[in-house]
């Protein structure tokens, strides 16, 4: 009994007592925790973030398919470019391009 005596009354609150318990439970111990919560907002803001990137490649493709379907010269530039189809009566080079690594690379 002298060990409650130095304890504050509204520590000794069975309600307070039963409140803490409860609150450390659920913000530690659920499956459902804040540091779980807090993770799985972080990944829901990444997959949107995906969602709208992916999103606009789907809109960009699609607008490339409707190009390459209502014009003839957008898809002989296709064919050429993609899979490097030619005429019967022309000769194709393939040249490599050369970006600014491949210079470095040599001089040093």
């Amino acid at each position: 009994m002298k060990l409650l005596a130095h304890i504050p009354a509204w520590l000794r609150n069975k309600y307070l007592i039963a409140i803490g318990v409860f609150a450390a439970i659920l913000l530690f111990f659920d499956k459902s925790d804040l540091f779980t919560q807090l993770e799985r907002r972080q990944q829901l803001r990444e997959l949107q973030e995906s969602r709208q990137y992916y999103m606009n490649q789907i809109a960009t493709e699609r607008a490339e398919l409707e190009n390459l379907r209502t014009n003839p010269a957008t898809l002989e530039k296709y064919a050429r470019e993609k899979y490097l189809m030619k005429r019967a009566n022309e000769d194709l080079f393939l040249v490599p391009e050369n970006n600014g690594q491949n210079n470095q690379d040599i001089t040093q």
